[in-house]
């Protein structure tokens, strides 16, 4: 994958502008379906995969830091993987069902905002950077895929570990 193609850069523009809309329009659509109790465990499955792809991508860290590059390839492989599993999770859970309030007061709560609106923000800024930092990496450019897997990195890792966090502040009031 050459990042440098028309068609690479086209799909990287669009994939970056049609989730985070595809994520906004779940949330105001009506939801008028009778879910299933499997349904219900979605969120859970979401910090599940948000977790796990925290995990994954400290591995993957800690793996190019020791030159095991292939080793380093296939965990970010794997954390790619686990983001869609999720993004698809996630899409499906909050397209069957309605949004769910958080019941805390004070300070819990304002602390629950900041880290939700925190969380939104990065997931969508995240998207592209993880579609260029991989195709960089694809494409052999180690140079640019350095120098951006340092910015796509933390925000990467701040996204799954917030994921995680919402969803357990959020569970009481499922």
């Amino acid at each position: 994958m050459d990042l440098n193609s028309a068609n690479t850069k086209k799909l990287i523009v669009v994939l970056s502008i049609v989730v985070p809309v595809l994520v906004a329009i779940l949330y105001i659509l009506p939801k008028n379906f009778e879910v299933g109790r499997e349904v219900l465990y979605l969120p859970m499955l979401n910090a599940i995969l948000n977790g796990s792809t925290f995990i994954i991508l400290i591995l993957a860290v800690r793996a190019i830091k020791n030159k095991k590059v292939e080793l380093h390839q296939k965990l970010m492989t794997s954390a790619l993987i686990l983001s869609i599993l999720f993004l698809l999770s996630y899409v499906t859970y909050h397209a069957l069902t309605e949004s769910t309030s958080f019941g805390g007061e004070g300070f819990v709560k304002g602390l629950y905002l900041f880290i939700l609106l925190t969380h939104i923000v990065l997931s969508a800024a995240v998207v592209p950077l993880v579609l260029v930092t991989f195709s960089r990496a694809l494409a052999q450019k180690f140079d640019k895929h350095k120098k951006i897997a340092r910015i796509t990195l933390p925000i990467w890792l701040y996204v799954t570990f917030t994921g995680v966090v919402v969803y357990l502040m959020i569970s009481p009031y499922y």
